[in-house]
């Protein structure tokens, strides 16, 4: 039986590093992964992070395209994972 687990994740920074921690450290497939923001607009988040950042001698950008939060989507065929998929996405502050 096929589960699927959606997370919210305010920055695409976070939504990364979960996405890292679920292929290297948990084993699923990034076929098994998706990206997709929250609403009908192209999105970095909706908090600004990464390079959006202020930096040393530069000030925080004010165009990022911050019109939503990111949601990433897996697809788990084992429900074994599901406690770890969970974990990892919430250790990134995931809205699930």
């Amino acid at each position: 039986m096929s589960t699927t687990l959606e997370g919210k994740f305010a920055s695409r920074t976070e939504a990364d590093l979960a996405i890292e921690r679920l292929v290297q450290e948990i084993g699923i497939e990034r076929t098994d992964i998706f990206i997709s923001a929250e609403g009908d607009q192209n999105s970095a988040g909706s908090m600004i992070a990464g390079s959006d950042g202020e930096t040393v001698g530069q000030a925080a950008r004010d165009d990022a395209a911050l019109a939503g939060r990111i949601i990433v989507s897996v697809d788990l065929q084992d429900e074994a994972h599901v406690e770890a998929v969970t974990a990892a996405m919430r250790e990134f502050a995931a809205a699930m």
